[in-house]
């Protein structure tokens, strides 16, 4: 008996169970061999299989997400082309925060930006994570791709329909893009020649020095025709534009029966899960209806993709040499070795902020002196249109080469972009990376009179190894203060774990007046203000890890307390509390540099604008431009 009849007299069941072991493309193959295999591969429990086997929704969500899609294997078709998409996405501006999760929704993936915000007297389990939509990419019938970007205009929502199609395997970059099309639909699409008629503007061709740094000359994949200019080719003020007046052309206003919930509440309490589920139904298929109004009848171009460049920030060692060693807490010679390295490792890397934030201050007194050398550099705007007759919105999911430090990607000023965070799984011996959030103070959760809400910062841990010892780095990517106080990306505290540390825990009890269990102590440095914001330094203290899971890192000079837990991000959002979203393009990636809260300045159910969550005012932003 050959192989294929063996495979054939199995049943399905046993058949699927085997197919664990085979990816799609495995499957499609075997499909090829004959007749007999091609109707077998084709069962749903195969497809069903390979859709449990991505870990993206459970086996019960499934089986509501297949009534949205012709087959299991539509469904993974899907799962497989947004599933880089799912995890953590940031940009550096503003330092508050703007990280966006993408996560599953119904037959569909939504990015939700976490809004930075203040904690109740409960800590996490007070009151809701506050939260607002971003995109989404929902399946249509057959399993392609359709994407919405969402922004809020003059009080009105709107969604503007785009190509999703462009989506790496491995991509570390997402793109907001304009690209060409050569066929027309009117009504969603911006018409080349119409815009450069209408437009009479001479867009400027001024670019900033990190501006000139990323517009390299760049490889184009697929059908485009090799003198075709790219949309990353353009000036940042072309760029610009041309999302502006995009997103003006295919914005649609949500109909009251699409505002409803981007994804369904936790199964715990199952018959407001069903209502969820009701409205999901009914609010994909009427957007669905939109899209096939707009862009998506277009014949998209297929297998085209932008692999955008990247170029490493240089480091600037003046101001290391300027800043004194009294500075980081160092008391003579009396510091161990181990404590000089930790301490170097934490000075070394804060220097990587500095040359950003001196190349990101002085690009912009720099434009004039680089207005000719730029205009080389970029493409023209009349280039780019000619190639076609309209233009559409798109996302470019994309994998360039990046550099970064502490996990935290270097990022260029002037792109529409989110660069994704490795959000590493623990494992023996790095038990503690992952994502964690918490406040200031002890024990957790519990407000002072002077202060009834604390600020909530979600910290990256992730491991690395520095002169042979193993450092915990806790990088900082949401701080939910009124006015910023640490950069993004840099490091709250780095604990050494090949150092036990004898320093004992200033509490005796925690929140529900229980003995504080300590598990483990190690020597550590958190950040301190050094010469301000921008020049942060360092001082001693100790992270203390206890045996239900909390953290707790202790300066030691001032006794100030960070307290941390690992946070389930998916379960905090379909828990949480959603408020409207800015502008689209803003919305998208928030590139004005604001010290300020400029995401909480919008009343929810259950808070007010006089409330100290939302007591900033977007007046009182401070920008540099």
């Amino acid at each position: 008996m050959c192989d294929s009849n063996m495979l054939l007299y199995l049943p399905d069941d046993v058949f699927a169970i085997i197919s664990k072991s085979f990816s799609p493309r495995d499957i499609c193959n075997l499909s090829l061999c004959c007749k007999s295999l091609n109707s077998l591969v084709a069962s749903e429990k195969i497809w069903l299989t390979q859709c449990q086997v991505l870990c993206i929704v459970p086996h019960k969500d499934l089986v509501e997400w297949r009534k949205g899609v012709c087959s299991y294997k539509a469904l993974c078709r899907f799962l497989l082309k947004v599933q880089p998409l799912i995890g953590i996405w940031v940009h550096q501006n503003p330092e508050l925060g703007n990280v966006v999760y993408v996560m599953p929704g119904f037959v569909s993936v939504v990015g939700c930006r976490v809004i930075p915000q203040e904690l109740g007297p409960l800590g996490m389990e007070d009151g809701p994570i506050l939260w607002a939509s971003v995109f989404e990419v929902i399946a249509d019938f057959d399993g392609s791709p359709m994407f919405f970007l969402h922004g809020r205009e003059k009080g009105i929502d709107y969604i503007y329909p785009g190509s999703a199609r462009c989506i790496d395997k491995f991509c570390n970059i997402l793109l907001l893009e304009v690209e060409p099309e050569q066929n027309k639909n009117v009504g969603s699409l911006l018409q080349s020649k119409s815009f450069v008629h209408q437009s009479g503007l001479e867009l400027s061709r001024k670019v900033s020095r990190s501006n000139s740094d990323i517009c390299r000359p760049q490889m184009v994949i697929g059908n485009n025709n090799e003198g075709n200019v790219t949309f990353s080719k353009l000036a940042f003020s072309d760029r610009r534009k041309l999302l502006e007046v995009t997103t003006g052309q295919v914005r649609q206003k949500i109909p009251d029966t699409v505002l409803g919930p981007l994804f369904p509440r936790l199964r715990d309490d199952e018959g407001n899960f069903q209502k969820d589920l009701v409205l999901l139904r009914e609010r994909r298929s009427q957007l669905s209806r939109l899209y096939k109004l707009g862009s998506s009848e277009i014949d998209y171009k297929a297998n085209s993709q932008e692999v955008v460049g990247s170029k490493q920030l240089e480091l600037d060692d003046d101001p290391a040499r300027a800043v004194p060693d009294s500075l980081f807490g160092e008391d003579g010679g009396t510091q161990s070795v181990k404590r000089k390295g930790i301490h170097r490792y934490f000075w070394n890397s804060l220097k990587h902020i500095l040359g950003r934030s001196n190349s990101i201050n002085d690009s912009h007194s720099a434009s004039k002196k680089l207005t000719t050398s730029s205009e080389k550099r970029h493409a023209q705007l009349q280039e780019f249109l000619k190639s076609s007759n309209t233009t559409r919105l798109t996302l470019n999911a994309s994998n360039v080469k990046l550099t970064s430090y502490r996990a935290w990607p270097n990022m260029h000023d002037s792109r529409f972009a989110l660069y994704k965070l490795p959000l590493r799984v623990p494992s023996a011996d790095q038990e503690y990376a992952g994502l964690w959030g918490g406040a200031f103070g002890w024990p957790p959760g519990k407000p002072s009179e002077d202060k009834p809400g604390k600020a909530l910062f979600f910290l990256l841990l992730s491991y690395e190894e520095f002169q042979g010892q193993q450092l915990l780095i806790a990088t900082k990517i949401l701080e939910g203060t009124h006015y910023v106080l640490h950069p993004n990306g840099s490091a709250m505290f780095i604990a050494n774990i090949n150092e036990p540390s004898s320093e004992p825990f200033p509490w005796n009890t925690d929140a529900d007046s229980l003995p504080v269990n300590i598990k483990h102590v190690y020597t550590g440095e958190g950040i301190a203000s050094g010469y301000g914001f921008r020049y942060p330094g360092s001082k001693p203290g100790s992270l203390f890890v206890f045996h239900n899971g909390v953290i707790a890192f202790i300066w030691k000079e001032t006794r100030a307390v960070l307290t941390l837990q690992r946070l389930n991000l998916q379960e905090l959002l379909k828990k949480g509390e959603r408020i409207p979203s800015l502008p689209p393009i803003a919305n998208f990636s928030y590139l004005t540099k604001s010290y300020s809260n400029v995401f909480a300045g919008f009343p929810t159910s259950s808070n007010s604008l006089s409330s100290p969550r939302f007591a900033l005012n977007l007046t009182c932003q401070l920008s540099f431009t």
